[in-house]
């Protein structure tokens, strides 16, 4: 895989250089919520740029279903690298048509623009290979050369992350490159003992990388709304609290296995619930109570991590010499859930640990909790294709970085 460096040595000045950057930042309306993402490719573009490349950035947002959509426009995205970058970045209002091309004619050597929402066009993610390879055409006119430095896209076989880099000479980006230097800590010449957090809604979503970790890791901590499907499977009544029963029988047999192969497997034993749901907008309150993980009333719904359970997870990060945490332990989002997310996190930043943030939910809970990131070994872009890379997989947008 060559790197932007090869790249830059080689020189840029004058050429017109596509980055396939992740721009896919939360908006409340307009307001990005979290710039993290922006951020991240910031180091590429700004080198490129002070290089003398003309740089096209290209990014998808959300999930719009293949045509133009204002919710999901990157305006909001290109404004802030504009700010970042200190300079003006011209906006395309679309993605390989008339605004795309004049924008990307319009550059000097030195400067930058954003063409808009890669899934406003159906050949992005299209699964008809001719129809991708089409939409990849068409982008391979705006460019000379591709640099891939969207890690959270990586996983996709996507026409900008995936068949673009085979039309046009192709180069990782600083952030592709620190993304897959640091995941490969996590899967050889692991420092032990080797600690793993996992989070979030559903155990459906971990269950690869689970299979995966139960050969290498050391011990793995458990909790968020997949905690109570754990917790149904040894046989605990979980309220109304978020339920996979078509997993509880996988969830068994990986305990089993877990105990087998002496994989220490922790699971909450308090835990906060409430009658309902809490209003993730106004935040009222939402009366929690802490119960025993194996003695939660009928009607309540487990939405966080109790204290006993968080003193329990810091005692078990506390001598970690690798951590790697993915999914939020609660709704971090309410002040009456964020409890065990913030224990998690403080637990890592005072653990003397190689410490991984997994991106997604938990790299945003770190910001939007007030954690200094510095403090963490690395704060991943890319939850999703974290996950996947710990499960083994083959990522596609890897693959097409390889020569």
């Amino acid at each position: 895989m060559k790197t932007i460096d090869e790249l830059l040595a080689e020189g840029v000045a004058g050429k017109r250089v596509f980055v396939r950057a992740d721009l896919n930042v939360p908006l409340d309306g307009t307001t990005i919520t979290d710039d993290g993402r922006i951020r991240a490719v910031l180091p590429t573009v700004a080198k490129l740029a002070e290089a003398g490349a003309r740089v096209v950035v290209a990014s998808h947002l959300g999930r719009p279903k293949g045509a133009p959509d204002p919710a999901f426009s990157l305006a909001p995205a290109a404004a802030r690298l504009g700010e970042l970058l200190g300079a003006d970045v011209a906006f395309a209002t679309d993605t390989v048509g008339e605004s795309a091309r004049a924008a990307v004619a319009g550059l000097a050597d030195g400067q930058v623009a954003v063409i808009e929402n890669l899934r406003f066009n159906p050949g992005e993610t299209s699964k008809d290979d001719a129809e991708r390879g089409a939409f990849a055409d068409r982008l391979a006119e705006l460019a000379d050369v591709y640099v891939g430095d969207g890690f959270g896209a990586v996983h996709r076989k996507h026409a900008s992350v995936f068949d673009l880099p085979a039309r046009l000479p192709h180069y990782a980006g600083y952030l592709i490159a620190t993304e897959v230097g640091v995941l490969k800590k996590l899967t050889t010449d692991v420092k032990r003992p080797y600690a793993v957090v996992l989070g979030g809604a559903k155990v459906s979503d971990k269950l690869g990388v689970i299979d995966h970790l139960l050969e290498r890791a050391d011990r793995i901590l458990i909790g968020g709304g997949m905690a109570y499907t754990f917790l149904k499977a040894q046989g605990h009544e979980v309220g109304s609290s978020l339920l996979q029963e078509d997993q509880i029988p996988a969830v068994q047999e990986y305990l089993r296995r877990a105990e087998e192969k002496g994989v220490e497997f922790a699971l909450p034993v308090d835990v906060v619930v409430a009658p309902a749901f809490p209003d993730l907008k106004t935040k009222a309150p939402a009366h929690p109570t802490t119960v025993a993980a194996d003695a939660m009333p009928e009607g309540q719904m487990g939405l966080d991590n109790g204290p006993e359970t968080n003193k329990l997870y810091a005692s078990k990060l506390a001598d970690a010499a690798t951590v790697f945490w993915n999914g939020p332990m609660g709704v971090f989002e309410h002040p009456d859930f964020a409890d065990g997310t913030r224990a998690v996190a403080q637990a890592l930043v005072d653990s003397p640990a190689f410490s991984v943030v997994g991106g997604g939910d938990s790299a945003a809970a770190v910001r939007i909790l007030g954690f200094d990131e510095n403090a963490f070994g690395h704060i991943s872009t890319g939850g999703g294709a974290s996950l996947e890379y710990l499960e083994g997989k083959t990522l596609p947008g890897l693959a097409a970085l390889e020569d």
